[in-house]
């Protein structure tokens, strides 16, 4: 078959889409603490009034931690922590809410739309007003559903969701039953009843009407929107913000009602806008394949919790590869659905998003073999769940230091089948045993509070662990013990017990590691990293979440050792 590809300049959407995905994968991929190293010989270290009530800001930590930055400048770190949870959801929800007004059911409005709110009064500066009140209403809808989510499930649901299994469930079939209404298979759509009673109520004069006549537009694109509402949704619910929702529908309803006005402000550009056509149901096509990729992360979380090892790092590796060649195929006109209408030729803007889409396929290739992929790295299983890995065996820990002797430890430790071991170490899975053994062996401990379902865990674990630096010293120089949050396995009876920090039964293997880190450490967040000493089980210094520079948190385990020396 030949392609005639014809340049096609007003077809940016496909551009745009393109830049959106990328822009996707970089928010999720941005670290969520900026650490630089400093000489300190300089700075003089003022007094600082301990905070009794957490256990990491005691005063011989403070004052241990002053000492040896003083003695030692060089390994000296500011951490400076930055709160993009909220910011990550925001801007996810404009992205999507920019996704959106490219969807067949919301872009042939916009001209509409424009046009009655510029047209119905004979001076503009009114039409613009009314306009201005147009999208102020979609904010206040959209704004509103997401408060509803978090009023209905409340704060500590959404803090749960992350790790539910049987939620993530949920969640893989709500994405697959969104990308199949994408595919065309059917439509979602509210009851008509709504959409009829705020079409009779868009007649209303003032505010009341153009508020409806908002109320229509979302109940209408429903079809469109709700598959992509959906996603970000359980994306903000999951993330534990407690208003996580509302923030994403800020971002969503903020694109959709900035379009509006923008228009309204500039109606001229209407003329720019490329028509309607098939090219707006490609795009639901193509979102339907990235709802069918993310709907995979929920998957993998659940095989994980419950230690099902039906969904290992290859098999997800395999299904993102096929699925990106799929969309690729389906780019190029070689793949079709029902729904489609016939391509005669293949834009440019078309090609070039085919051509990012089969190289990403590629790209993803070597990691079938153990390549660490490190840009995905975040959303794959744990590299230790693939079976066949030409990549870990190449990494070495050697002795950090001639003036501490290596000991090796090849033992089985408890529940060591349960877990994946990470860059072929050999962690403790349980708190007392790795405490034990590194009172045996009188090295320093850091505690990994981890889960199956952490996002950025995963990360730390591909980018930041396999630095050789960092490696050795976890692999030589502590004793390292990982503790799930969220798994899902039993404890026996004889130890189960009653917390006296939530007061609820611990019954499982996640919720005793939860116990310890919210008794002890005052925090829920993973992953979170404390470095112990195992003779009186003091924190050498505060801990910390994560840290995508290899060479600041090699200083951070730099610092550890210095003090428990």
């Amino acid at each position: 078959m030949k392609i005639n590809i014809k340049p096609r300049l007003r077809k940016k959407p496909y551009l745009l889409l393109a830049f959106f995905c990328f822009l996707t994968v970089k928010i999720y991929s941005m670290p969520h603490r900026v650490a630089d190293t400093i000489n300190t010989a300089d700075i003089k270290f003022t007094s600082i009034t301990a905070d009794t009530t957490d256990p990491t800001h005691s005063p011989t930590i403070i004052k241990k931690t002053q000492s040896l930055l003083a003695a030692k400048p060089e390994i000296a770190v500011i951490y400076i922590k930055e709160p993009l949870g909220l910011w990550t959801i925001f801007i996810t929800g404009f992205i999507g809410g920019l996704a959106a007004l490219l969807l067949p059911c919301i872009f042939p409005m916009l001209p509409l739309t424009v046009s009655f709110f510029t047209k119905r009064h004979t001076n503009p500066r009114k039409g613009i007003w009314d306009a201005g009140i147009y999208g102020l209403c979609i904010i206040l809808i959209y704004v509103g559903l997401g408060m509803l989510i978090t009023i209905f499930f409340g704060a500590d649901a959404l803090n749960a969701l992350s790790t539910n299994g049987i939620f993530n469930f949920v969640f893989f079939l709500m994405l697959v039953f969104f990308a199949a209404s994408f595919f065309g298979a059917f439509e979602i759509t509210l009851p008509y009843k709504w959409a009829n009673k705020a079409e009779e109520n868009t007649e209303r004069k003032g505010i009341a009407g153009i508020f409806f006549m908002a109320a229509a537009l979302a109940l209408v694109s429903f079809s469109c929107t709700g598959p992509i509402i959906g996603t970000l949704l359980v994306q903000a619910a999951t993330s534990g913000a407690r208003s996580g929702p509302a923030v994403g529908m800020l971002g969503f309803s903020l694109a959709l009602a900035f379009a509006f006005v923008l228009f309204a402000l500039f109606p001229a550009w209407l003329n720019n806008l490329p028509k309607s056509g098939g090219w707006l149901n490609s795009i639901k096509v193509f979102l339907g394949f990235l709802e069918l990729a993310l709907s995979l992360k929920f998957l993998s979380n659940v095989d994980l919790t419950y230690h099902w090892h039906l969904f290992d790092r290859e098999i997800f590796l395999v299904l993102w590869i096929v699925i990106a060649a799929l969309t690729g195929l389906y780019l190029l006109g070689k793949l079709k659905f029902s729904h489609d209408s016939e391509i005669s030729y293949i834009s440019v803007p078309r090609l070039f998003l085919a051509i990012i889409v089969f190289s990403f396929s590629v790209y993803m290739m070597p990691g079938l073999w153990g390549a660490p992929l490190k840009s995905i790295a975040a959303f794959l299983p744990p590299q230790a769940s693939q079976d066949f890995d030409l990549y870990t065996p190449t990494l070495s820990g050697g002795n950090t230091g001639s003036d501490n002797k290596t000991i090796y430890d090849n033992t089985p430790h408890k529940y060591s089948t349960l877990f994946d071991k990470p860059l072929n170490l050999n962690p403790f899975f349980d708190y007392k045993e790795g405490i034990a053994y590194a009172q045996k062996v009188h090295k320093p401990v850091i505690i990994d509070f981890t889960g199956h379902a952490c996002v950025n865990c995963r990360k730390m674990e591909a980018t930041v662990w396999p630095d050789r630096k960092v490696l050795q010293l976890l692999k030589d120089r502590y004793v390292l013990i990982q503790l799930y949050v969220d798994d899902k396995t039993e404890l026996p009876e004889s130890e189960q017990y009653v917390s006296t920090f939530s007061h609820r039964k611990i019954t499982t293997i996640g919720a005793l590691n939860s116990d310890i880190q919210a008794d002890r450490f005052n925090t829920n967040s993973q992953p979170y990293y404390v470095l112990l000493n195992p003779m009186n089980e003091s924190t050498l210094v505060i801990p910390e979440g994560a840290d995508y520079n290899p060479l600041s948190y090699y200083n951070y385990l730099q610092s550890g050792i210095s003090l428990f020396k």
